[in-house]
């Protein structure tokens, strides 16, 4: 889940990383009353989950709050990316110094977290490793003992940071990570980290995404999602606890477990198909999230035939199939389904599928063959 700037900032300022002064406005009456709590120059910043703000023209420096207000009410008039600007966060504008990027994330590899630091900061992460990947210096994190004093030190002379802000850097670096590990995040970043011609040191910009699977333990980071980035069938497949991606060909497919539903993509590739989605209905699945799952994949218009793959382990292939009826009945499918059954109580669930004259299937491979051949007309 990705947090908005503002949002994340926040977040940052509980753990002692200095921000600058600001509030985030839904209109531009509020940014105007922001501008002159603050008083000067601000910066009104467009709050959407996309890059490339700034050159999209979202982020714009204002010298006095007349001219935050009128910035405010061009920037909520914007979509960028295709996303609608519905709030402006407006800051104290600074005097730069110098730009560092700062950023801490999971290094699969390493098996660990990673500090990232480039004393080339306000430029993409991504474009600096591209063209100057010398210029990032990486530090791993021990998730037990966290992160030492002397892993700041060397990381700030590695960037020939000043020694003067040797120590707040450091501060900042060891609440990054306190952030970082609190909210299970899978990203925390700063970008620019900026030493102000008045010898501050102050986090310009904030990014942050979280662990999905770890919002149970954050009801409070859950309430902050912004949907507006979120195909409408994704909302619905989280109300139901359900794991959905959906992709650009026209097989929908419905298989409880991940590495199940790679396998059955991969199949349904390699007998000419291309799958319409990732939907991992899970284990323990009843007729109820069946039904849930069935409507979702329906909602795709290019979807021409549906595959489900479903090993009864946990989920009992009975249910499965009183879940495929139930939702047949509900959604009234003009698509052809082809449904593989395998383990528990899958004579019972194919017996229930072939009295209603569904394709069914022995194999993958088979139940594969049948939907891409479906998909085409055959």
């Amino acid at each position: 889940m990705k947090l908005h700037e503002y949002q994340s900032k926040q977040i940052f300022s509980r753990y002692g990383i200095p921000i600058p002064k600001g509030r985030v406005a839904s209109t531009a009456s509020e940014a105007k009353s922001i501008a002159e709590e603050l008083g000067g120059r601000v910066v009104v910043k467009s709050q959407v989950l996309v890059g490339g703000r700034g050159k999209a023209g979202g982020i714009r420096l204002a010298k006095d709050p007349a001219e935050a207000e009128q910035l405010a009410t061009q920037i909520l008039a914007m979509e960028i990316k295709g996303l609608p600007v519905r709030k402006v966060l407006v800051d104290e504008a600074a005097a730069i110094g110098q730009e560092i990027y700062l950023g801490i994330t999971n290094d699969r590899a390493a098996r660990k977290p990673v500090i990232m630091v480039s004393a080339a900061g306000g430029v993409e992460i991504e474009e600096v490793a591209r063209t100057n990947p010398e210029k990032i210096i990486k530090s791993h994190i021990d998730p037990l003992l966290g992160i030492k004093d002397y892993q700041t030190r060397d990381i700030a002379s590695s960037i020939d940071l000043p020694r003067e802000y040797w120590k707040v850097f450091g501060e900042i670096v060891k609440g990054l990570w306190q952030a970082y590990s609190d909210t299970d995040a899978t990203l925390a970043e700063i970008n620019p980290l900026v030493i102000t011609q008045d010898k501050r040191m102050v986090a310009l910009d904030g990014k942050m995404l979280i662990d999905d699977n770890a919002l149970m333990r954050h009801p409070d980071l859950a309430e902050m999602r912004d949907t507006d980035e979120d195909a409408p069938a994704e909302i619905e497949a989280r109300k139901y606890g359900l794991t959905f991606i959906k992709l650009d060909g026209n097989i929908g497919c419905m298989v409880n477990g991940a590495g199940l539903a790679m396998a059955t993509m991969d199949i349904t590739k390699l007998f000419g198909g291309e799958p319409a989605n990732f939907l991992d209905i899970g284990g323990g699945a009843g007729a109820d999230k069946v039904a849930a799952a069935m409507r979702i994949i329906l909602s795709d218009s290019n979807v021409k035939a549906i595959l489900f793959n479903i090993f009864g382990g946990i989920t009992r292939c009975d249910e499965v199939a009183k879940g495929i009826l139930v939702a047949m009945d509900e959604v009234k499918p003009k698509v052809p389904m082809i449904v593989r059954l395998v383990g528990t109580n899958a004579e019972e669930g194919r017996q229930l599928l072939s009295n209603a004259k569904m394709i069914t299937a022995e194999t993958l491979a088979d139940a594969a063959q049948k939907a891409v051949n479906a998909a085409k007309g055959i």
